[in-house]
């Protein structure tokens, strides 16, 4: 039997714990790679972070694309212009939201896009190649013991994967995200290890909003995708009649008073599964 041991890395606080921990031999295994899943539109200080984690010369980093996905939101990709919606918030007029927008886009971006590479680039299997019978896939994913639901629900994903089992080494170790952030700090990380998601992430806090206004290009790209999200050209618009917004208050994202307490829907990184 082959098998494989791969981590899902975010490149936020909990899956660079596991990293580290796996790179001074605390886990049971070694990885073989870590996988970076990249939307190509998460916060420069992820991107930073994870140049930082590649000076280290641990396990081999694959950073792995699908594409940009807030141009494809705008643009569309491919011959038919489909896109991956994200969980935008509806409303018939502003300030009165209506629903939340299925998301696809974890699982076009993150989902699919580390199972991609482990076929072709890890195992080597060809496209609608069969996975050999004789190959096993340990995926290890850093959701915290304070997240016991996402586990539970990826846990019933992987039941209808024969070929990949899924591990949650922080789960195991007992640590929440406050003791990853204390481990990081005791490891000695020389910066801030970044919260991991896309800038124009719809699931922000206000509090997280704030973060990404911090950097004015994150900033910036954020409020572009919103602005797009009611231009009657991009292609997330087809079909809609309600208009679309990235903030819960269903207000444009440059006129949002962000000093509101308001709460994220998840609290949650975007750890290679999103809010499974």
């Amino acid at each position: 039997m082959r098998e494989y041991h791969i981590l899902n890395l975010g490149a936020g606080v909990q899956s660079t714990t596991i990293y580290l921990m796996g790179m001074r031999g605390e886990l049971e295994h070694d990885f073989d790679v870590a996988i970076f899943a990249d939307p190509q539109d998460e916060p420069q200080s992820v991107y930073s972070h994870l140049d930082w984690l590649e000076s280290l010369d641990g396990p081999q980093i694959i950073r792995a694309t699908a594409g940009c996905l807030g141009d494809d939101l705008q643009s569309g990709r491919g011959e038919t212009l489909r896109f991956a919606s994200i969980p935008a918030f509806t409303a018939m007029s502003e300030g009165d939201p209506l629903a939340i927008v299925r998301r696809q886009c974890t699982q076009d971006y993150k989902i699919d896009v580390i199972t991609r590479t482990i076929r072709q680039d890890v195992v080597g299997v060809k496209p609608r190649q069969r996975m050999p019978k004789d190959v096993h896939v340990h995926q290890y994913v850093g959701f915290s013991y304070d997240e016991p639901r996402r586990a539970a629900r990826m846990r019933g994903r992987y039941v209808a994967i024969p070929w990949a089992s899924v591990h949650f080494p922080l789960i195991d170790e007992v640590m929440k995200r406050g003791d990853c952030l204390r481990w990081l700090d005791d490891y000695g990380v020389p910066h801030e290890t970044p919260r991991s998601a896309c800038v124009f992430c719809p699931f922000h806090s206000n509090d997280e909003w704030r973060r990404v206004k911090s950097n004015e290009a994150d900033w910036e790209r954020a409020c572009e995708i919103d602005d797009a999200l009611r231009n009657e050209e991009s292609v997330v618009n087809r079909g809609l009649d309600s208009k679309l917004y990235l903030h819960r208050s269903c207000r444009p994202l440059r006129d949002v008073n962000l000093e509101d307490n308001q709460k994220s829907l998840f609290d949650m990184e975007c750890e290679g599964g999103c809010g499974l």
